[in-house]
């Protein structure tokens, strides 16, 4: 069970409306498949695979690391102190029990804070998430999200807000809750006209919107200060990490990873939706191998946000932002061609391992390699990579938007001549069609907000200057 299913639809044991959550002091919301909700009410409790444990992991015996469990694996334990009432988690595994990642080790104790991560023998075998029923973090949330929804621990913070894990009241089935601020929907300074009629306008349109690369949008609620997003959760991790972890993909990984990015971005593009914030950060992975499905996410809404609030989060790295948007310092009309050159960003890195563009470069400051187009290709680096990717990277990578390529003459470009990637891009994406894709289904008429594009034609060479390579920004 090194990687844990994405959506997890749980019959759980318990429901808001039982008795018992009076009484109970704490609770465990499950993480994995074979795991189920539990509610706390007494001082003590064991885990683990023996008969006489009080909460035990039978139900999983078909996981791979059922057999690694403890018959008492780890208990739960209350206890007053002169610091207060406080709940300790102890480790009376060999094969370890891991708090937020970290190992607390056979025989020792450990605090258990509200939103700490429960895993057992692996740190990626993510059991449980604990919640602190006399914990007041959440005392705001409105009752139209706590009726049916539990908030636990935050998962991320972006340009448009915070993103917390979910779980459906009743069934357990996870989710990636966005907490966006309707101050944030505002145009104009001082004189500032409010978004928010627009805003949902835009929301349903998005949770119109049905592609296996998109990020689904199960529930929106609107309360008179939030918008609380409901979002399929993808739990294996971000491309960014990937990157990083890997060093490089090899030609092979990136051009399958790559051909759904140009599906799902393109599937937008015809939706007339520009998503104008793609960045590895921004291209989520369903699972932990390498020959994974993908899913784009955080489109649609950053149009919303004011132009100067967009530019203050780009400051100081602005390796994806395509040239047009920094010489109008990000307030002027765009087209969907944004897209592409940052996608063509993307691509640079997934193959090189390193970014085009670096703030290190002393000949040369970072806007101005943007605006120029100054990158290139050096062969210590690029030997072993295709000509083939270099063109396709080159033709998203022109300068002039009227001449970059689209990203419908991207999915077309040589590289993709690639029947047997293809064939396994469609079973990841269609599997229980086993790998034929379904007729594009429209969710609306094509709006054409972004306006059009003209036809591309070959850019000038980009800069024979060699920037040294850097970590992915």
């Amino acid at each position: 069970m090194e990687t844990l299913p994405t959506q997890d639809l749980l019959d759980g044991d318990f429901s808001e409306e039982d008795d018992v959550h009076e009484a109970a002091w704490g609770r465990l919301f499950p993480l994995g498949s074979s795991f189920v909700a539990v509610d706390l009410v007494k001082d003590e409790y064991s885990f683990g695979r023996g008969e006489n444990c009080d909460i035990g992991f039978n139900a999983g015996k078909n996981q791979q690391c059922f057999q690694a469990y403890s018959k008492i694996h780890f208990k739960l334990i209350r206890k007053k102190t002169s610091t207060g009432t406080h709940v300790f988690l102890e480790d009376t595994s060999s094969n370890g029990t891991f708090i937020n990642g970290e190992k607390v080790g056979k025989g020792n104790r450990q605090v258990l804070g509200n939103n700490d991560e429960i895993a057992l023998a692996l740190k990626k075998n993510k059991a449980f998430v604990y919640m602190d029923l006399n914990a007041n973090e959440d005392a705001n949330i409105p009752k139209e999200v706590t009726n049916n929804y539990t908030l636990t621990k935050t998962l991320g913070r972006g340009a448009c807000g915070e993103v917390r894990l979910a779980f459906a009241k009743g069934s357990c089935e996870k989710f990636a809750c966005k907490i966006i601020a309707k101050k944030k929907f505002s145009l104009g300074g001082k004189n500032q006209l409010n978004m928010s009629s627009q805003v949902m306008g835009e929301v349903k349109i998005l949770k119109a919107l049905k592609h296996p690369c998109i990020i689904r949008i199960d529930d929106v609620i609107d309360t008179k200060d939030y918008l609380y997003i409901m979002l399929e959760l993808v739990e294996g991790g971000e491309l960014f990490d990937r990157v990083v972890e890997a060093g490089q993909f090899d030609e092979s990984t990136a051009k399958l990873l790559f051909y759904q990015m140009l599906c799902a971005c393109k599937y937008l593009h015809d939706q007339g939706i520009t998503h104008r914030d793609l960045k590895p950060e921004n291209i989520l992975l369903a699972t932990e191998n390498n020959d994974t499905l993908i899913k784009v996410t955080d489109f649609g809404l950053s149009k919303f946000i004011d132009a100067g609030s967009i530019m203050k989060t780009f400051c100081g790295t602005p390796t994806y932002l395509a040239p047009e948007i920094l010489e109008t310092a990000g307030s002027g009309a765009y087209t969907k061609a944004i897209d592409a050159w940052s996608l063509g960003v993307i691509l640079y890195i997934c193959v090189s391992g390193y970014p085009p563009f670096s703030d290190e470069r002393k000949d040369m400051d970072l806007p101005k390699q943007i605006l120029g187009g100054h990158y290139s290709f050096p062969k210590q680096y690029w030997e072993d990579i295709s000509d083939l990717v270099i063109d396709l990277i080159k033709k998203l990578m022109t300068v002039d938007p009227k001449k970059r390529i689209s990203l419908s003459e991207a999915l077309n470009h040589p590289w993709f001549k690639d029947e047997d990637m293809k064939i396994k891009a469609n079973k990841l994406m269609y599997p229980e069609a086993d790998g034929m894709a379904p007729p594009t289904m429209m969710p609306g008429k094509k709006r054409g907000l972004e306006g059009g594009e003209e036809p591309p034609t070959k850019r000038k060479s980009s800069s024979d200057t060699t920037s040294p390579p850097d970590s992915p920004k």
